[in-house]
């Protein structure tokens, strides 16, 4: 029985997909990035704003930079096979890391399968990321007794790219830096 048990809490699964695009100080830029995340999703963006100031880029605390939305559970997989296929389901290593997470960059949005281009927005592009996860990872956002996850239990970039090639049939590049 421990085997079994071993074998479904090595499963990974997908624990989020976030979608982003960064517009710095211009509000048009924004404002077009914010609709062409709604017309991508259905759901309805965040501003993301900025922390520090950067006086050399005329940044203060407060300032809306970018946009972002966050998908979970079946409406994330079935996304991903979209942005993927916008990607020519093809990833270099460079877009795994080393804790199970996996970006890319879609530059014209109007590459994405259902998506229609829109004159409002022009040509614009986004940023994917995917959050992997295996059962038990909530050890480590749960409010009483949070603990790390331990080094046998963690995603390795290796687990990763077989996890993706497995469900979503993509392709691993050689060459360094395909976004």
């Amino acid at each position: 029985m421990g085997s079994k048990m071993n074998l479904k809490m090595n499963e990974i699964r997908i624990e989020k997909l976030t979608l982003n695009i960064g517009a710095g100080k211009e509000q048009a830029v924004l404002d077009k990035g914010m609709l062409l995340l709604k017309n991508i999703t259905g759901i309805d963006p965040v501003k993301t704003m900025t922390q520090k100031r950067i006086a050399g880029w005329g940044l203060r605390p407060g300032l809306p930079i970018g946009c972002k939305l966050t998908i979970r559970k079946a409406p994330a997989a079935e996304l991903i096979r979209r942005l993927l296929a916008a990607h020519n389901n093809l990833l270099s290593k460079d877009n795994f890391d080393d804790e199970g997470n996996v970006s890319f960059g879609i530059h014209e949005y109007i590459d994405i399968p259902g998506i229609k281009y829109d004159h409002k927005i022009g040509i614009m592009g986004l940023q994917a990321s995917l959050t992997l996860e295996r059962p038990g990872f909530r050890i480590k956002r749960r409010k009483i007794m949070k603990r790390k996850i331990p080094a046998r239990h963690r995603i390795r970039k290796d687990a990763a790219i077989e996890f993706m090639k497995k469900n979503f049939a993509i392709n691993i590049s050689e060459e360094q830096g395909t976004e």
